[in-house]
């Protein structure tokens, strides 16, 4: 009995040993180096540059290469909660009917959120990127659940599409490469205003001696030009 459970024990011991042997083998064999980019790449999402930061093309740029079919198409998420016909019915979000460039909280009879309603300005095509990004950062505090749209290039077809459905605002100028896309001028506006713009003056004040201010120094100065003398 002894002999027979030796021979088990022997042979167990063997297979153990073999096996360890052929796990060493074959990671020497078959040895891989970590890969230089980890994951997968997944179509449709943009590389990410330096710092981290993802590399994003201006909007007017988007906007350029816009497709009208895909945003209606991409536009489809939406119904659930956004007519967009004219003189549609708001559900649980506003009618969206010529909504690009209109102010935010635009349609009467609907109950906005304080958050939203708070966010001075208009809905310029810079806004809407913004809003579809991240409504929750757009307007912190808003009721609007939607988490928002991550492709840069769909959020660009949504907003023409909305841009078609009854506002037909023009597409900013895309910029030249390597040119910084021109400033939004309706987003300026939301700066708080100040002195009305008609009573600044264009002319600096003159200073004590000069012609503006002495006639006596604007008489010598015109002799000195070899300029008949003035009669004031």
């Amino acid at each position: 009995m002894d002999d027979r459970f030796n021979t088990i024990a022997g042979w167990a011991l063997a297979g153990g040993i073999a096996a360890l042997g052929l796990s060493i083998a074959s990671g020497m064999i078959f040895h891989s180096e970590r890969p230089e980019k980890m994951g997968y790449a997944i179509e449709g999402v943009e590389e990410s540059g330096e710092g981290g930061a993802v590399a994003v093309a201006p909007i007017a740029t988007r906007l350029a290469a816009a497709d009208l079919a895909k945003g209606a198409d991409v536009f489809k998420q939406c119904t659930a909660c956004h007519t967009i016909n004219q003189g549609g019915a708001s559900g649980i979000g506003p009618n969206l009917y010529a909504a690009v460039g209109k102010p935010h909280g635009h349609v009467p009879g609907f109950a906005y959120s304080d958050a939203l309603k708070g966010v001075p300005g208009n809905w310029t095509f810079d806004a809407l990127d913004a809003w579809l990004t991240s409504p929750r950062k757009y307007a912190p505090g808003t009721k609007m659940t939607f988490a928002g749209i991550a492709n840069p290039q769909d959020r660009a077809n949504v907003i023409a599409y909305l841009n078609s459905q009854g506002s037909n605002l023009p597409l900013p100028a895309a910029p030249a490469a390597g040119e910084e896309p021109a400033a939004d001028n309706a987003a300026q506006a939301n700066v708080a205003a100040g002195a009305d713009p008609a009573e600044l003056s264009n002319q600096a004040t003159p200073a004590e001696g000069t012609p503006a201010k002495d006639p006596q120094a604007a008489i010598q100065a015109e002799e000195k030009a070899g300029l008949p003398k003035s009669n004031k």
